[in-house]
């Protein structure tokens, strides 16, 4: 049974919320402010959360740039702002998807569900893929989302670790930013491909020793992302 934080200000809203979530079984707890939703998220390792950006005490943003200090699970904002702005700041500060309002909550639902089976990789088995996938300096343990640089674990949220995997994996094929999206986030995703090239900035942030001239992920000018390994060429 899933279980699910909800922070959000406005009650009725997170009423409604509580309710449909409730109807798919899942177990809800819900914050009123950014500072009980951080509270919260720190005691209880929640499989998706539904975080405001505009929240008392303590907004959105702040709130999951906190939370990515300690954990990679699942945040999904909320956002009444029509600003593109905001949903790239959310992304940039550790969010694995936004959704504007107002919303229909079924869509939500599907956005959480395509999250969750991703994050808890239900939809592969480890018959399909490898456990542990090893180039170079670069070593990522697939069964547990994990990545290691030089031997040092770097913490990557299930977005980027799904990038990260999917570019290793077809190390030196060259990936559209489109098509990345498309395999990423899904064909239904309403996103656009800033979305790649935040999660790309993040991880090279992360895994290179240089992010101004990466060592792992490249950029082919006018195309798209490529992971590079030479033993592969």
């Amino acid at each position: 049974m899933a279980k699910i934080l909800v922070v959000d200000d406005e009650k009725m809203i997170v009423k409604g919320i509580r309710f449909s979530l409730l109807q798919e079984g899942w177990e809800v707890d819900c914050a009123y402010d950014g500072e009980e939703g951080l509270k919260m998220a720190k005691a209880t390792e929640y499989d998706m959360i539904l975080l405001d950006i505009m929240l008392p005490i303590m907004d959105g943003m702040e709130v999951c740039q906190q939370i990515r200090e300690f954990s990679n699970m699942p945040i999904i904002m909320l956002t009444a702002k029509g600003d593109d702005m905001d949903k790239i700041m959310g992304l940039e500060y550790g969010a694995d998807d936004y959704i504007t309002k107002p919303f229909n909550i079924l869509e939500v639902k599907a956005r959480m569900k395509a999250i969750m089976r991703r994050s808890h990789r239900q939809n592969e088995t480890p018959e399909k893929r490898d456990s542990v996938i090893v180039s170079g300096d670069l070593k990522l343990d697939v069964d547990n989302e994990r990545v290691f640089v030089n031997g040092k674990e770097v913490s990557v949220t299930a977005k980027e670790f799904d990038v990260l995997h999917l570019l290793v994996t077809n190390a030196n094929k060259v990936y559209s930013r489109d098509r990345l999206l498309e395999l990423v986030w899904g064909a239904d995703y309403p996103g656009d491909a800033r979305t790649v090239d935040v999660h790309i900035r993040r991880l090279r942030e992360k895994i290179e020793e240089n992010p101004s001239v990466p060592k792992y992920v490249q950029t082919k000018w006018g195309v798209g992302y490529y992971y590079r390994d030479e033993k592969a060429i």
